[in-house]
């Protein structure tokens, strides 16, 4: 397994900062609420890869595990007990470039019935296939979502999974800290390869400090690294908490862990995928 910074020491930092953001949010909120707007406690968007590097066994864990994870009691607490007791999300599908559409829609969920209306819709919607892989353009197509919504979040939260670095649009990196600049937050989900099973020219066993060092940002950012698609329902149901009300659910020992957003010097190049695609194309291939 790839050397990761993550510690408690670190995460109990970032999880402070949470705090500190969630508890100086509401005054800021209230006075730029519209009366068009309703308050919410999170504007989430929920950018999951579809990229054909994700097997049709993992895209469907995948997705039972969002599925699930609107039905856990954990989350419709951690939803109850907001500020505000309700967030609006929208769930995004993405591949390259200018492949993102909608699959579910911004949708209000203040409590068991309306998140059980977002798991049935989630159930439903086909799950499509797509070529490429740009971060960077799902996180510009995220971030344009949150404009006239008609929410007003205390906080806004682009929460991107993926199996696999940037390799087409803009630089992630860059695009990142555009987005970061808005005030929306960045999270990441990536799903990282075994360095020990059969890897590919695309693949990146290093794919978690990746999403440290090019990925995530903003306040109370984080990444929750997932090593197996077994993994898939615990850490999408433990992420959806940690971004909604700040606190993690205890995991199992050394797994699973949130990793803040690095503070140091990039340890791995954020143009890496690109790179790989580029040696693709050249035909330099094993």
């Amino acid at each position: 397994m790839p050397q990761r910074i993550g510690n408690s020491t670190s995460f109990a930092a970032a999880t402070v900062a949470l705090a500190a953001l969630l508890a100086a949010a509401p005054a800021r909120a209230e006075s730029n609420t519209s009366r068009s707007e309703t308050p919410v406690d999170v504007e989430l968007v929920i950018a999951v890869d579809v990229s054909l590097s994700m097997d049709v066994e993992e895209q469907t864990l995948q997705r039972e595990g969002y599925v699930k994870a609107f039905l856990d009691p954990m989350v419709i607490r951690a939803i109850e007990d907001g500020i505000h007791g309700k967030i609006a999300v929208a769930y995004v599908e993405w591949a390259g470039a200018i492949t993102q559409f909608v699959a579910v829609d911004w949708m209000l969920i203040d409590g068991k019935p309306a998140a059980t209306e977002m798991s049935a819709l989630l159930a439903e919607a086909p799950i499509s296939r797509r070529r490429r892989t740009s971060i960077s353009g799902a996180l510009t197509y995220s971030g344009d979502l949150f404009d006239n919504n008609g929410f007003r979040g205390l906080r806004r939260v682009i929460d991107v999974s993926g199996d696999g670095p940037n390799n087409q649009g803009g630089r992630v990196d860059f695009t990142r800290d555009n987005i970061t600049a808005r005030g929306i937050t960045v999270n990441g989900l990536p799903f990282v390869p075994d360095p020990d099973g059969p890897l590919s020219l695309f693949d990146l066993p290093e794919l978690d400090i990746y999403y440290e060092d090019c990925v995530i940002g903003g306040p109370g950012a984080f990444s929750l690294p997932v090593y197996s698609a077994q993994e898939f329902a615990e850490a999408i149901r433990n992420k959806l908490v940690l971004e909604i009300a700040g606190i993690m659910p205890a995991p199992a020992p050394g797994r699973l862990e949130p990793i803040p957003a690095a503070t140091t010097a990039t340890r791995i190049p954020c143009d890496i995928g690109e790179r790989q695609w580029q040696m693709f194309m050249d035909g330099d291939t094993p």
